[in-house]
């Protein structure tokens, strides 16, 4: 899972994972979706405010993209966050994946800022 975030979400900007880094995940609830034994997309869930869940580090394989993997891992993330008696969700967008989460139900709830170099929104949805 570190791989397949590191190759699609921090390659590509130049940047890595610290030990800190993934240490600060070992509460996070860790989501993966896999065909046989091969990782093709994962996320994670960070607990942000007791009703609260944040979704971070949504990556699908580069050959995988648009084919309908990621929406089915979003509603899986939504109804384990439901589960975990959570009742919003909440993330950092990348300014390019927006539109995803827009037909997803996700709001945008900030100005535009910048995080790990490129253009971001906070979003969110009630479950």
């Amino acid at each position: 899972m570190v791989d397949l975030r590191f190759q699609i979400l921090r390659k590509p900007l130049g940047l890595s994972f610290t030990d800190e880094d993934l240490a600060a995940e070992k509460e996070d609830i860790l989501l993966g979706c896999f065909e046989d034994d091969s990782l093709e997309a994962c996320c994670m869930l960070t607990k942000t405010e007791p009703k609260t869940v944040r979704l971070r580090q949504m990556a699908v394989s580069s050959g995988l993209q648009g084919k309908g993997i990621g929406r089915v891992l979003m509603s899986f993330a939504e109804n384990i966050a439901r589960d975990h008696g959570y009742k919003r969700l909440t993330m950092h967008a990348r300014k390019s994946a927006v539109g995803f989460y827009e037909k997803h139900g996700y709001k945008i709830c900030s100005d535009e800022f910048v995080e790990v170099t490129i253009p971001h929104y906070v979003m969110e949805k009630e479950l």
